[in-house]
Order: C-alpha cells, then sequence, then structure tokens
C-alpha cells in the first residue's frame, strides 16, 4: 500500500499557465493526483505529434485533468447557486471522475488506441482503472465509477464529465489553443459554464447562452482542421500508426525487436477487453506504457534491417515525414497503384510492405453530433429544445453535417 503523506500537507495549489491558481479540493483527490496511474499522465501528450508541427504543443494529459477538474468546481458551483443539490460527497466523486476520465489512455492517445490493444477503447480501460482505484480507496472512487459509467441517480453529474458540452471538452478547446498558438479555439468557457442549469435531472444550457455555444462549436471544428486533423499531423500519425503495426507483425513472427517489456507484451500478442477483464497482469503491463516507450523503440528501430520499420522509424525521428495529399473526391484506384509502383521500385520493398508505406482513407470533421447526447436549450418558456433546431443563424445546423476530405500519403520518392 502507498504511504500516504501528512494531511496537512495536502492542500496544495498548482499554478496553471491557461486558469491561473488551481486547488486542489481535498486530500483524497490530492492521493489519487499521487498514484502511478495518475502520475503516468504527466508522460503522455495531450496532442500526440501536432507538436511536429506546432513546437509549443507540449503540454500533458496531466495538465488537462488537472484543468478539467477546476472547471468541474466552477460548474458544481454555479448548479448549486441555481438551486440544484450536490451533495460535498457527489462534489467530490465528479471532481473525480473527470479527473479519471483519461487515465486509459494510452501513448499516443488516439493515433495508436487500436493498435497497442485489439479493440479495447479508451474508456473501457478507463472504467477498468477507476474500478481498481475503487478497491484501494474506497467509496469514493466507487461512487466516481457510477457517475463515469452514467450509472448514478442524477444524468446531468454524468453529462458534466462527457457530453458534447463537458468539463474535458471546455478545457482542451482553450489548453490546445493555448499551447499550440491557434487562437481559433479559445472559447469563453466561463460564461458557458455560467449559462449550465439542470432541467428533470439533465444537464441544459440557459437560452442565453446561444451564442457562446456556436462559438463553442465552431472553435471545435477550426481547432479539427487546423490541429487535430492538420494533414501533416495526419501523415506523421499514419507513419506512427504503420511503425507500430509493422513492428508487430515482425514480433509475431519472431524477429527480435527492441523494446521496454510492457511493449514487448503487447507486440508479441494481440490482447482483447476479455483479457484485461479476467487477468490483473495485464492493466499492470499497460499502466507501464507511455509515449517514452514508443519513442524509445522508434529511436532503436530506426536502424533495424527490415526496410520498412527503418524507414517509418528514421521518418519521425528525423521529421522526415510522408508526403500528403487531401482531395473531396475518393482517390482513383490506378493513382494508388501508381504511387504503390513508384514506391515499391524506389524503395526496393515486397507487396506486404508496401500497405505500410502507402496509405488512403477518410478524415470526418464532426463539430456537433446529433447522434450523440445532444446540447438542449432552456428557453424562457421552460421548454427545452435541440441547440441545432434554436439556432437563429444556420450556424449550427450547417456545423452538425460532418465534413469528409480523403487523403492519400506516401513516402517522397524523388
Amino acid at each position: 500500500m502507498p504511504t500516504f503523506s501528512h494531511p496537512s500537507n495536502k492542500k496544495k495549489i498548482i499554478n496553471d499557465p491557461v486558469y491561473g491558481f488551481i486547488a486542489v479540493p481535498d486530500e483524497l483527490i490530492f492521493d489519487v493526483l499521487n498514484h502511478p496511474y495518475m502520475q503516468r499522465l504527466r508522460r503522455i501528450m495531450q496532442l500526440g505529434l501536432s507538436h511536429l508541427v506546432y513546437p509549443g504543443a507540449q503540454h500533458t494529459r496531466y495538465t488537462h485533468v488537472l484543468g478539467a477538474m477546476h472547471l468541474m468546481g466552477l460548474a458544481v458551483s454555479v448548479l448549486r447557486r441555481k438551486g440544484n443539490e450536490i451533495t460535498e460527497d457527489e462534489e467530490r466523486a465528479v471532481k473525480l471522475a473527470i479527473l479519471l476520465h483519461d487515465i486509459g489512455h494510452g501513448p499516443f492517445s488516439h493515433a495508436l488506441e487500436y493498435d497497442i490493444v485489439n479493440g479495447v477503447t479508451h474508456e473501457d480501460l478507463s472504467g477498468l482503472f477507476i474500478e481498481r482505484l475503487s478497491k484501494e480507496f474506497g467509496d469514493d472512487l466507487g461512487r466516481a465509477n457510477l457517475i463515469f459509467k452514467n450509472e448514478y441517480a442524477k444524468p446531468f453529474l454524468h453529462q458534466l464529465v462527457s457530453s458534447q458540452l463537458d468539463m474535458d471538452r471546455l478545457d482542451y478547446l482553450n489548453r490546445d489553443s493555448f499551447y499550440s498558438g491557434v487562437s481559433e479555439g479559445i472559447i469563453g468557457s466561463d460564461r458557458l459554464i455560467e449559462m449550465l442549469a439542470v432541467h428533470e435531472g439533465n444537464l441544459v444550457l440557459e437560452e442565453k447562452g446561444i451564442y457562446s455555444v456556436e462559438k463553442f462549436i465552431v472553435a471545435r471544428r477550426l481547432m479539427y482542421w487546423q490541429v487535430y486533423l492538420h494533414k501533416t499531423v495526419v501523415a506523421a500519425e499514419h507513419m506512427l500508426i504503420h511503425a507500430l503495426r509493422r513492428a508487430k507483425h515482425l514480433s509475431k513472427q519472431g524477429v527480435p525487436l527492441f523494446a521496454s517489456p510492457a511493449l514487448t507484451l503487447f507486440l508479441q500478442q494481440d490482447v482483447k477487453l476479455r483479457d484485461f477483464q479476467s487477468d490483473p497482469h495485464y492493466l499492470d503491463a499497460f499502466s507501464q506504457l507511455d509515449d517514452y516507450d514508443i519513442w524509445g523503440a522508434i529511436k532503436v528501430w530506426q536502424h533495424h534491417e527490415d526496410r520498412v520499420l527503418s524507414l517509418l522509424c528514421s521518418g519521425l525521428v528525423n521529421r522526415n515525414l510522408f508526403k500528403i495529399e487531401i482531395s473531396k473526391q475518393p482517390f482513383p484506384i490506378d493513382r494508388i497503384s501508381l504511387e504503390k509502383e513508384l514506391v515499391r521500385n524506389h524503395f526496393n520493398v515486397d507487396s506486404e510492405g508496401l500497405d505500410d508505406l502507402v496509405y488512403n482513407d477518410l478524415l470526418m470533421n464532426k463539430a456537433y453530433t446529433n447522434d450523440k447526447q445532444n446540447i438542449n436549450l432552456l428557453m424562457k418558456n421552460g421548454e427545452v429544445i435541440d441547440l441545432a433546431k434554436a439556432s437563429d443563424n444556420l450556424n449550427i445546423s450547417a456545423l452538425a453535417h460532418p465534413v469528409e476530405k480523403y487523403f492519400l500519403c506516401y513516402p517522397r520518392h524523388h
């Protein structure tokens, strides 16, 4: 069992460049923040490989969850002031839930989510980590887990953690804008939080917040194209995905590969959700994985005798990234075949290796989706309506349609 410091040492404040001072609200939250599972988030970048385009985007998932917890405290105060009962236990639990919502992310998060593990989402893994922490810390974590899984009696608490207008999104848009320098993502989170209300147990936004939320959705869409789906970032992420797939392919064939013990395990086995649920060894191994395992391996793999693996890894280490083309139409088959032929001849790789060097796929930008929990507006007359229907300029209904773009990515061969 961990040894906990004296309670008087736990009322800390943390200096955050986005919000100023963030208070750690109580002793239990301090102990959870200091747990090795949480400290691992210091070694996972919030924006994966975006720093290859925006050099300032070096912030971690740890700073993000701290910021989201801070915003959660503001939201709880606003909702209490408006007459909604939130007990001290519930406040602690909802703060723990937002603090732990990203704990299941692996290295490079979304890029490698389905490659390190086999079809297991970070939400699945977060749930398993929270269950394990609740055995260590007791009822408060159990309550946080119910909120996280949307099994608690007050649905609005879950919606503050996970919905289209949750504290997670409010923090990452402001934080990612701040660190990338892309000012289009800056949103008025204070005003949005001030407009929150609860109607029949669900989170709603007061009607007068409509323009703030429109700006929030527009900001989200701009951040997707400028940062999250920036074409150079997409190229780098696909190189990383395919480097790991290539390594896994070689590892399963018995080719020796340098890797940390935790990474070796996931390269040699296809670990599925049922494996995590039935054998604690897998979650232990996953809790040892972070960005450093991947970078450490990639630095060594750039000198590997496998031509495809070394090409991908040296490209990532030296920022010699693949060329990427974006189109509103799918790329014709003969164009893709031509690129594969050019790459095959130039780099002297076999057909099997070509799929790890030439990629074509779809990028989708969904700023506001009607299929996920909608943002509902509470009108002055007490009626509740969906944001897309209430908006008086056609912004939101237009933004509700996903935008699709196609890409073709390949190594430069001239």
